[in-house]
């Protein structure tokens, strides 16, 4: 039985479940699950992967980072090497034809055909998930390319806010022909700082003027089409001591409040170094959660935790169990109604029958 709202994002270690991680997944307090690398051997392994979890609890949501590019965890066994988000940005700015003899430039052409691109790269992309039995994917990255950011890079389509803002929506486009939702991310922008959020804590001390006109810009202009927003593990002094993950001020002021975004909102991992250190001082995983939902998060990711004897998994789990106890933490019916959103409405078509489709092979042909 599935609890009011189950906002914990967990995962497991190996390529199938063992007892523990079956304990762990039914437990009432986990919403999903997210796969790395190293839960993947084979198609048919995945497959059977997510079937077991589904068997668990049916509405788990089955995550993966998947965007394209280098950040793409299944990369064999008939998976397409989705492009990095940058070729997009530089199609756009292409208005030469690809060949032939004689071809003339036309003033927009390189956007049209890289909007199409896009929405070919997100409908390989989901439907190739959805036929191993992958609920949702952590993409697009909105965050703009300033030249400055090694962990955003090409996965940052352009640098201008506009071009992102319309190669996103292409490529979600695609991701709904497939039947999966989109995450916007890294709320309200990574791509101006250096330091990387995994191992250091950004900061950007840019204005809020100059950040909601750029970085954010595709936020709302996606309003009606995003279905979740992870927020950035990035501080923003100028407008909140608190990084954007754990900040009322980001994410329910700005958010959900000045940009009128009503959709899902999932931390970022909560085990790296700018989720642990807040206020200057190393923080447990609970109250990381607690602190990231009390925020305004829908759920939480806790990421690579599970290794080992998953010591830091359970402690999760005991020590949300206890908040709710206790009232440090209270459900809350719309994350929940939220989180189900998330997972497919429709039947996934089988991969054979997927490899066959007319629709898939265009887009595949878009792609090379």
């Amino acid at each position: 039985m599935t609890a009011m709202h189950a906002p914990l994002i967990i995962d497991i270690a190996g390529h199938s479940l063992t007892d523990v991680d079956r304990a762990r997944l039914a437990h009432p307090l986990v919403g999903g699950i997210i796969l790395f690398a190293r839960n993947w051997e084979s198609r048919a392994q995945l497959v059977q992967l997510c079937a077991d979890i589904k068997a668990v609890k049916e509405d788990l949501l089955i995550c993966v980072d998947h965007e394209g590019g280098r950040v793409q965890r299944f990369k064999t066994d008939g998976f397409t090497h989705i492009p990095s988000m940058r070729t997009f940005g530089e199609m756009w700015m292409n208005d030469g034809v690809r060949s032939g003899k004689g071809s003339k430039h036309r003033e927009g052409s390189g956007a049209m055909r890289a909007m199409n691109a896009a929405t070919a790269a997100g409908y390989v992309l989901g439907s190739e998930l959805r036929a191993c039995g992958v609920d949702f994917s952590f993409t697009p990255v909105l965050d703009l390319d300033y030249g400055e950011s090694s962990v955003i890079g090409d996965r940052s389509f352009h640098r201008d806010p506009r071009v992102v803002t319309a190669l996103a929506k292409s490529l979600m486009h695609g991701l709904l022909q497939a039947g999966m939702g989109n995450c916007g991310k890294h709320f309200p922008g990574h791509g101006h700082v250096k330091a990387d959020s995994h191992i250091d804590i950004p900061v950007d001390k840019r204005k809020l003027k100059e950040i909601l006109r750029e970085d954010a810009a595709p936020y709302p202009w996606l309003s009606s089409v995003l279905t979740a927003v992870m927020p950035a593990h990035v501080i923003y002094p100028k407008v909140d001591a608190l990084p954007a993950g754990f900040s009322k001020v980001w994410l329910q002021d700005i958010l959900r409040g000045e940009l009128r975004y009503d959709g899902a909102i999932f931390s970022d991992d909560l085990s790296m170094e700018a989720a642990r250190r807040i206020d200057g001082e190393v923080i447990s995983y609970t109250e990381a959660a607690l602190r990231a939902l009390n925020a305004g998060c829908d759920m939480v990711l806790l990421c690579n935790q599970s290794l080992g004897l998953g010591e830091h998994v359970d402690a999760l789990l005991d020590g949300m169990d206890d908040a709710q106890r206790t009232g440090r933490w209270v459900p809350d019916v719309d994350s929940e109604s939220r989180r189900l959103s998330l997972l497919p409405e429709t039947m996934p078509q089988p991969w054979d029958e997927l490899m066959l489709q007319p629709a898939y092979q265009d887009a595949l042909n878009l792609l090379n």
